[in-house]
């Protein structure tokens, strides 16, 4: 089993860094949330982590593997998927052909749909042969959940998979991804505003402020100081 490991990572948009030195270490089968105000680079930091900033500097390994060598298709071959916000399911493609979607980055080759991820969101077997279109947002979360399940990843990395859904399918997909966690020993790296769901479901937190590690401890330690300090608008 494989540590993502950052170390000094800084990460840039053009010639501007907006990471700046940050660490973490997350092991396996281990929970972290990320958190901070809007604009304090959480985004970036996972999108840092797939390779989809300008350029980073620094330390970014998976075990052995030197990911700021590696393409976004290389570092998800290694089994890390990536939800962003948005979705970004394909609307014209049906909620099957968007499930198939992520096995091609499966690294054995297998082209199956696993089965729990009809009994996990039992709503995309009723819609298998729906255009993503025409789902709704709390769906077409679910959808791209399930899309990066298929990939059968070691890590799964989640920006605000809550923001903007249906209140009755917020807790269906909180569920999940805890169980996801805990059940199938699933690395997950989530940015979330909720603060109690990050406080539930994390093994540990990053707080992020101006592009810094301010903060970095267990969910314990996720006191209410700490959120009116860091996190209250």
């Amino acid at each position: 089993m494989e540590n993502l490991t950052a170390n000094n990572l800084y990460s840039f948009y053009g010639k501007s860094p907006v990471l700046q030195g940050v660490s973490f270490d997350l092991k396996p089968g281990e929970f972290l949330s990320v958190l901070g105000r809007n604009g304090v680079g959480k985004t970036t930091l996972l999108k840092s982590i797939m390779g989809l900033t300008d350029r980073c500097e620094g330390e970014l390994n998976f075990g052995q593997a030197d990911l700021l060598k590696c393409s976004t298709p290389q570092r998800a071959l290694k089994g890390i998927a990536y939800i962003p916000q948005g979705r970004e399911i394909i609307p014209r493609f049906t909620v099957r052909e968007n499930i198939l979607m992520g096995t091609f980055a499966r690294p054995d080759g297998k082209r199956d749909i696993p089965d729990y991820l009809f009994d996990m969101f039992p709503i995309l077997r009723d819609f298998i042969s729906r255009k993503g279109g025409d789902l709704s947002g709390g769906q077409q979360q679910q959808l791209a959940i399930a899309r990066a399940l298929a990939m059968d990843p070691k890590i799964l990395i989640l920006d605000e998979p809550t923001e903007g859904i249906q209140p009755n399918i917020v807790k269906q997909i909180e569920d999940a991804i805890i169980q996801l966690n805990r059940e199938r020993g699933l690395s997950v790296i989530l940015v979330e505003q909720n603060v109690p769901f990050a406080r539930a479901a994390s093994d540990r937190f990053l707080v992020l402020d101006k592009g810094r590690v301010v903060l970095n401890g267990t969910s314990a330690e996720l006191t209410e100081t700490v959120v009116e300090q860091y996190l209250t608008f």
